[in-house]
């Protein structure tokens, strides 16, 4: 099996990022979004201007993204600055060997290094995989609505999980 590793995207992982991403939104309810975006859309996560806003990769030994996991706005309000929402994503040849269980602690360490105080992440249902993920990161789940997305002809519902950050000391092992 490969190893993998984490770090900080760059411009060279985008087309792959978006190569993840765009099977998702084609093929899965993940994502709410309906057309895939075009590569702008990635450069503007990797330049991400808040301090808050950061696109973290996982690779394996040739150093190609196999999966992402990035922090963005939650909201476009002042009062939410400490606040982002995250988002992962893998390569389906990826799933259920531990690299989600790598990645995103990397990127919540990364978010509480750089000040953020809470993480949100929405998870469409039903999601069985993403949630585990969520809840072995230290998320709680918070709420869940109903019917709020419609993709592929059908209705779908939400899951909202938090993790708070505050406080979170460097090397703090964010798996249960």
């Amino acid at each position: 099996m490969p190893d993998y590793r984490t770090r900080s995207a760059t411009v060279r992982d985008l087309p792959r990022i978006s190569a993840i991403y765009s099977h998702a939104v084609e093929h899965s309810l993940a994502t709410f979004d309906l057309e895939p975006p075009d590569l702008d859309y990635w450069q503007t996560r990797l330049d991400g201007q808040h301090p808050g806003d950061h696109l973290i990769v996982a690779v394996n030994d040739d150093d190609d993204a196999v999966g992402y996991a990035y922090s963005w706005s939650f909201r476009p309000r002042p009062a939410y600055d400490y606040t982002r929402e995250t988002s992962i994503y893998l390569d389906g040849s990826v799933r259920g060997q531990g690299v989600g269980l790598m990645l995103y602690p990397a990127l919540l360490q990364t978010m509480a290094v750089s000040g953020v105080h809470t993480a949100i992440a929405a998870v469409s249902l039903p999601n069985a995989a993403s949630e585990r993920l969520h809840v072995r990161c230290g998320f709680q789940k918070v709420g869940e609505f109903r019917e709020v997305g419609n993709k592929f002809d059908q209705w779908i519902d939400m899951a909202f999980y938090q993790r708070m950050l505050v406080n979170m000391p460097t090397g703090e092992a964010v798996v249960g």
